[in-house]
């Protein structure tokens, strides 16, 4: 009796340490899946601006445009709805500029363009694959945070649900980085 007496809380101690840990394992990876995030919003914005003087060149800019992104690479992105706007407001920018390359067919098979457009055809397909990653670990976090009995433990060890990066309808169809040559 003894020995049920010692094992019982023992083991409910053990359960209550695997799920606080679990909740900080997914806690971490979301918070480090934001900052990859960031890192590559930040060089989606380089590219912008790479693509942004490119085109002046060519063609007489607009000015509102430059200082979005300007603006845009400056931002601080420290949660989720920050990065939620600046990856829209950075497809706005890549949309304003597509529409420039379009007009201008030399300027869509110059070199810098061409390869300019290529890494950021990478970095659209890189942010996609983190927030698709981020919001399933955030799923991951808030399912356990609902389940029983793991949101007993949730409940009094004050974890809260996370917030899932959202996208404005616009934003949820990559833009498109082809062009005819």
């Amino acid at each position: 009796m003894y020995i049920l007496a010692v094992a019982v809380p023992a083991l409910i101690l053990l359960y209550i340490a695997f799920i606080y840990n679990r909740f900080i394992t997914l806690k971490n990876a979301a918070e480090s899946l934001l900052n990859q995030i960031r890192v590559a919003l930040r060089k989606r914005m380089d590219l912008l601006a790479e693509l942004v003087e490119a085109t002046k060149s060519y063609a007489k800019y607009e000015r509102e445009t430059l200082e979005s992104v300007t603006k845009l690479r400056t931002a601080p992105l420290r949660g989720p709805a920050e990065i939620s706007r600046a990856d829209a407001e950075a497809g706005r920018a890549f949309a304003n500029i597509i529409a420039t390359l379009e007009a201008y067919p030399n300027l869509r098979a110059s070199e810098p363009v061409v390869k300019t457009m290529e890494a950021a055809s990478s970095v659209e397909d890189e942010i996609a694959r983190l927030r698709y990653t981020y919001n399933s670990v955030i799923q991951q976090y808030n399912t356990l945070l609902e389940m029983f009995p793991s949101n007993l433990v949730a409940s009094a060890l004050g974890f809260r649900k996370m917030e899932y990066l959202k996208m404005p309808k616009e934003v949820e169809e990559r833009p498109s980085l082809a062009f005819e040559a």
